[in-house]
């Protein structure tokens, strides 16, 4: 069995390469660009408050910003928030970034327009817990996006994963139908936008399962 200290642990050590990855770093224009179109797309007009939970080193924390949006950060990983706190510092923005368990993120009963999520499903030790928390995180009519997928086990390419990965109920992924199966009590319109085919979110094609849940409360 995983546990939490094990899962920190881990993504401390990743912080440092983890930018490496062209959709995690969003170091290439073209990448960049390809997530703000997305993000544009998925959430509403005019500045809100987005929660980031998971939000790794920021980089998309960094893009709602640039957008006008008020952006609250959460990652398990002390030094994944370092970094997404020193991205927005860099480039003059603001932004508030917490250490806490994404999962049940720490941010008492102040609520949200938006709560997103990317990558992250697949690390939870009880993910349907995660979905209702971060549900109950949103504002009457908010939006919840789930960027997610079917893809290797590793979150750092050729290292393993923490000691007890397999008793994570979707440490491989989680397919659209899945998913969407597993979010439909908690919200009301939910559509499904598949990613697979935008190679430029990538920085080059891919051949698993990429997608983008959009889901009001």
């Amino acid at each position: 069995m995983t546990n939490s200290a094990a899962i920190r642990s881990y993504w401390d050590a990743a912080a440092p390469a983890f930018d490496d990855e062209p959709d995690h770093g969003l170091r290439q224009e073209k990448t960049r660009e390809a997530w703000s179109t997305c993000l544009a797309s998925w959430l509403p007009t005019g500045p809100a408050d987005v929660l980031d939970v998971g939000c790794g080193t920021g980089s998309l924390s960094l893009l709602l910003a640039e957008a006008g949006h008020r952006v609250t950060g959460v990652d398990l990983a002390p030094r994944m928030a370092e970094q997404a706190r020193a991205k927005l510092v860099a480039a003059d923005l603001e932004g508030r970034f917490l250490v806490g368990d994404a999962a049940a993120p720490p941010t008492g009963d102040e609520t949200f327009d938006v709560v997103l999520s990317r990558h992250l499903v697949w690390t939870l030790p009880d993910p349907l817990v995660a979905l209702r928390h971060w549900v109950a995180r949103l504002r009457p009519g908010g939006t919840l996006v789930l960027i997610e997928g079917r893809w290797r086990e590793a979150g750092q390419s050729g290292v393993p994963y923490v000691a007890g990965a397999e008793t994570l109920p979707w440490h491989r992924g989680i397919s659209a139908g899945k998913l969407t199966a597993a979010v439909s009590p908690f919200v009301t319109h939910l559509r499904v936008e598949d990613l697979s085919r935008k190679a430029d979110l990538w920085g080059g094609p891919v051949t698993d399962e990429r997608y983008a849940l959009i889901a009001r409360s």
